[in-house]
Order: C-alpha cells, then structure tokens, then sequence
C-alpha cells in the first residue's frame, strides 16, 4: 500500500511533504538554448523554404511540356458495332468529318 501512494504522490508530482513541486517553467533537455532564437531560426527556415519552392514551381512549369505526334489510325482502337446516341464518334472526341457544320 506504501508503494501504491507513493507511485500516486510521484505522479502527482508532489514532494515527500505533500507540497506540489514548483509550478515554475518546466525543464526540459533543451531548455539551456534560447526559445527566441530557436523560433526566429526556424521562421527563417520556413521563408526560405517557401521562396526556393516558389522559384522551383514558377521554374518547371515556365518550361514547355513535350507535344507527341497523333498516333497512327489503327483500325482495331474504333470498332462500332452500333451508333452511340450522341453520333459516330465517342463522346468527347471532336472530329471535322460531319457534314452538317
């Protein structure tokens, strides 16, 4: 039973007295650096890293993308058996052979 209340008193974090340990701020491994310079440290990470993908993004899709030739008309790739209800062609293909323009 002494074990149990002294597991409940440490992780309460309470002293042997029963008084509460410091309610200061808490100490951690880091602590011995400066909180503001850590922070403006990372702040300038952060700005620079959104500038340098920025100019990556603005870089890559400044440059053109490669235009492929039509492939060759292979008979097999348009086999209609019947007429879709839109007309001969599929329904997002654009072709200029209708004669009712």
């Amino acid at each position: 039973m002494a074990a149990r209340s002294g597991l409940l008193r440490a992780l309460r974090g309470s002293t042997r007295s029963g008084t509460v340990a410091s309610a200061g701020k808490r100490r951690f491994s880091a602590s011995s650096h400066d909180d503001a310079h850590e922070t403006a440290k990372w702040e300038k990470i952060t700005y620079a890293g959104i500038v340098s993908c920025t100019i990556l993004a603005i870089y890559s899709l400044s440059k053109g993308h490669a235009h492929f030739d039509e492939p060759p008309p292979y008979p097999y790739l348009h086999i209609r058996n019947k007429e879709f209800p839109w007309g001969p062609d599929g329904l997002f293909e654009t072709k200029d052979h209708h004669g009712d323009h």
